[in-house]
């Protein structure tokens, strides 16, 4: 049983029904009802337009809807909590991410499930498709796939290319923590945070925390902390482990979170109540995994000073969706051919921003429905891309 915010129970019966019949479809935005509107629209009208485009490819981001359509492409191996549903039962998440691209931003956007894990395949397909869109957003790929799967793609691409679950959930966790300090009155730089997870989101957290000043940072997967020379690390996480845990720690979880004064769990297991209360006094806890976090917030006796979650109906819901509509509308505004890490630090301050006149430990971010969100970091992440890159990389307008 889900309960909303004012504990009102959702049923099963509300949930699909929501669903029935899919959560999308396609919007007419000109006239198409009579001869006049038909010939211009279409035959013989759109022919004009298309000799035009192939005489300048660059007019199909102006006359035709790729310019602001982002493809949401997932293989379906690593979606929400329940992992590797395969593609057709990830489709319904996938729609829920173009809904939440089309409510936020204004941008449609068409979700891909492909019937394959091979990176090779992947990438393939999606570069196959480039000119039927006009940015990609990667969801739901499991480590440490997806990490080549995006790597790959911003190279081949000449559009801005994400993985969301990296790091519009990297953003939301340093707009998010930048709250924390400030309702504090703590140095960002000055936290020990301990990352719970090395996968695609404990990578991109740990990445976008380093980017932004914080000093140490230790990061677990399921054998315990990185260190360098640990056995059973793959490349992503050796590379990691050789910029983390800056005092070397060796051991588990009870190592990692002694005197910590962040926890951030993206992790999906579960974390001792006992392990938080062994953090330094009043420390900030993001447990984020979804639909169980991994610590209970109301199991800590009040022991932590600010709680966040990945749910709802929580205080300080810690969530990509108050970064990726912004990132992507930015991304797009600016003609930017990649999203840097100057564009999501910008991004994450912009949604600390929005959250600064109403701080509290109950409210270090914004509601991921506040309507200012995405607007402030579509305007911050466009002013950073043009700032690296002051002619628009791809001809949008």
């Amino acid at each position: 049983m889900i309960t909303t915010k004012a504990g009102k129970p959702v049923t099963d019966a509300e949930i699909f029904a929501a669903h029935e019949g899919g959560k999308l479809g396609i919007e007419i935005t000109t006239a198409f009802e009579d001869a006049r509107s038909l010939a211009t629209a279409y035959t013989p009208g759109v022919a004009r337009v298309s000799r035009a485009i192939a005489a300048d490819p660059a007019l199909a981001a102006h006359y035709t809807w790729a310019g602001r359509l982002v493809a949401v492409v997932t293989d379906g191996t690593a979606v929400l909590g329940l992992g590797d549903i395969g593609p057709q039962a990830a489709l319904p998440v996938m729609e829920g991410k173009a809904m939440a691209l089309k409510k936020f931003a204004g941008l449609d956007a068409v979700p891909l499930v492909l019937s394959t894990t091979d990176v090779d395949e992947i990438v393939e397909t999606v570069v196959r498709l480039r000119h039927s869109f006009g940015a990609v957003s990667l969801e739901d790929i499991s480590a440490p796939r997806c990490f080549e799967v995006e790597a790959r793609l911003a190279e081949a691409l000449d559009c801005p290319v994400m993985h969301d679950d990296q790091h519009g959930t990297a953003i939301a966790v340093l707009a998010a923590l930048r709250g924390a300090c400030a309702v504090l009155g703590r140095s960002l730089r000055s936290r020990r945070v301990v990352v719970h997870g090395a996968g695609a989101a404990g990578v991109a957290c740990a990445a976008i925390l380093l980017a932004a000043g914080v000093r140490d940072v230790t990061v677990l997967d399921s054998r315990g902390i990185l260190v360098p020379g640990r056995a059973g690390m793959n490349p992503v996480k050796a590379a990691l482990a050789e910029r983390t845990n800056p005092r070397r720690l060796h051991g588990g979880a009870a190592v990692a979170l002694r005197d910590a004064d962040v926890f951030v769990g993206v992790s999906g297991s579960r974390v001792p109540p006992e392990l938080i209360t062994g953090m330094a006094p009043d420390p900030v806890v993001f447990a984020l995994s979804s639909p169980d976090p991994e610590v209970d917030p109301d199991a800590l006796g009040g022991y932590a000073a600010v709680t966040g979650t990945g749910a709802a109906d929580r205080p300080n819901q810690v969530i990509n969706t108050l970064a990726s509509p912004g990132v992507y509308l930015g991304a797009l505004d600016a003609g930017a051919r990649r999203i840097t890490e100057s564009m999501k630090i910008a991004a994450a301050d912009a949604i600390a921003e929005v959250a600064a006149p109403d701080l509290a430990p109950d409210r270090v971010v914004p509601h991921s429905l506040d309507p200012r969100v995405t607007p402030a970091v579509a305007r911050a992440v466009r002013a950073a891309a043009l700032q690296e890159s002051p002619e628009p990389e791809w001809n949008f307008r």
